[in-house]
């Protein structure tokens, strides 16, 4: 028997846990399905008349209430108060009903849920996911010796260690789960010795850093020991070992710092006293316009006796369902319906990352050609459902521009300089002859003061002070290389001048 025979039956115990996995908490399925059901015919109604995790299972009892409460004023108002109590009963409702009208009950409602809805979903990215750092540990601590194996199962058992920590720390559900160190112990994610050097850390802090500390000297051994070759390696895990340890300290923070108390109750206590002025402000009134102070449209409007306030009790769906939904995801760590399960992610952390750096660690992978190896484009084939949603390749929204061949014609940008000639060739030209003159006045004036100051010239001079700058070119053209003379002539100025290239 090798030491890998129990892993095959650890990996069909996984599958079997996630068959059975928590009823409640299968939300990829229950989306899945309500998109099923919603493309189907009929499917909205399926979908409005679902009970579990549905608005009316969060909102019957505060609805029920309502109901109750808008009977027994309606009763009150018919069978209880005699005329002038109705009467001033009826003053009081008009005032409510325009009190209700003033609230801004939409802004505030959903700026708040706004709020928390990007708050729970920030906790969700921030669970922490053993993964990455299972699969460092498998790319760089060599070894197929039982040292090796016993130190690689050991580091991401503190990692998981860690995450379970945090998550005792701030999930109900889990805490329920493992509520001692014991607990802890006998699933395995602890030793007693290793829990007597935990107690013994003196910390009146949360201490779920600490497996992450031990984590750490198991790296430092693993680099002293060689099973770790190199800096970077190790640096590689220590980095994925920080970006672990800060989604728990984020965690931790959701945990600790909530959203504030105060801005929770003005929402809570804007919305109860919304419904509360509803109470009376919608009511059937027999009203009169001798004794009560309001218009004739108003009076017909309350006189419709509906018996059941179908449209508020639309809004305190709406409005409450937006209240109950914002408390539920303040905390999602708790037990409700749309809660994550977080004991499903402490046993699916454990058993996919000792895989990871043990079991497929040690798997004689093939190499081998693969079906495709001599295609430059594989064809992957379709089912037949799904061939009728093919798609072409997306080119780019500019793929399907066309121009006309005048439009595509290379036009060469002018320059500032060229603009200020208007166009005008001939400018261009002598300012470019102009330039070129200044330039070899500059280059004439040079080339006769090298002449004037060279040996031969000296001599020259001796005999005769009128030695012309002719003669002075042709006794350097003896004694140096030859120059080459170009004259440029501007046709619109009698002007010449020399270019010297020497």
């Amino acid at each position: 028997m090798g030491v890998f025979d129990k892993i095959p039956r650890e990996i069909q115990h996984f599958k079997d846990k996630m068959k059975y996995a928590p009823k409640r908490w299968r939300k990829g399925e229950i989306t899945c399905r309500k998109v099923r059901l919603m493309a189907k015919l009929g499917g909205f109604y399926k979908l409005l008349f679902r009970w579990k995790g549905s608005v009316y299972k969060l909102l019957w009892r505060e609805a029920l209430v309502f109901i109750l409460l808008y009977t027994l004023v309606s009763v009150i108002y018919r069978a209880v108060l005699n005329k002038e109590q109705q009467q001033k009963f009826e003053d009081f409702c008009i005032y409510a009903e325009e009190f209700t009208s003033m609230m801004p009950i939409s802004f505030v409602l959903g700026f708040y849920v706004s709020i928390i809805v990007q708050r729970w979903w920030d906790q969700f990215l921030s669970i922490p996911w053993p993964d990455k750092i299972a699969y460092d540990i498998a790319a760089n601590v060599y070894g197929d010796d039982e040292e090796t194996r016993m130190l690689r199962r050991t580091m991401i058992r503190y990692i998981n260690l860690g995450a379970l920590l945090t998550f005792c720390t701030i999930s109900k559900s889990v805490k329920k789960r493992f509520p001692s160190m014991d607990y802890i112990i006998d699933a395995g994610f602890m030793t007693q010795q290793e829990k007597r050097m935990y107690d013994d850390i003196p910390s009146p802090h949360p201490k779920h850093w600490v497996p992450c500390a031990w984590f750490i000297n198991l790296v430092r051994k693993a680099v002293d020991d060689g099973k770790i070759k190199s800096a970077p390696a190790a640096k590689t895990i220590i980095d994925d070992l920080n970006q672990f340890h800060d989604n728990c300290d984020d965690l931790y923070g959701f945990d600790w710092v909530t959203i504030p108390l105060v801005y929770t109750q003005v929402v809570t206590i804007a919305v109860y006293t919304f419904f509360g002025a509803c109470l009376f402000g919608r009511q059937y009134l027999n009203l009169d316009t001798d004794k009560n102070l309001v218009s004739t449209a108003d009076i017909q409007r309350y006189r419709v006796d509906y018996y059941i306030p179908a449209f508020t009790l639309l809004q305190f769906l709406f409005y409450f369902g937006w209240l109950k939904v914002a408390e539920n995801l303040m905390n999602p760590f708790g037990e409700d319906d749309d809660d994550f399960e977080m004991n499903w992610v402490v046993d699916r952390n454990l058993q996919v990352s000792y895989l990871i750096v043990d079991y497929v660690f040690n798997m004689k992978v093939p190499v081998v050609k693969d079906k495709h190896y001599d295609t430059l484009t594989p064809e992957i084939p379709y089912t037949e459902i799904s061939y009728k949603n093919k798609t072409e390749a997306w080119m780019g929204s500019a793929f399907r521009v066309r121009m006309s061949k005048s439009d595509m014609a290379i036009v060469t940008p002018k320059r500032e300089s060229d603009k200020e000639s208007d166009g005008d060739i001939d400018g261009l030209r002598k300012r470019n002859v102009y330039d070129r003159c200044e330039e070899e006045e500059d280059d004439e004036e040079m080339v006769h003061q090298e002449l004037t100051s060279s040996p031969i010239l000296q001599r020259h001079r001796s005999h005769d002070d009128s030695i012309q700058v002719d003669d002075i070119r042709r006794t350097s053209n003896a004694s140096n290389s030859s120059k080459n003379i170009v004259v440029l002539e501007d046709e619109t100025e009698d002007r010449r001048c020399t270019v010297t290239h020497l």
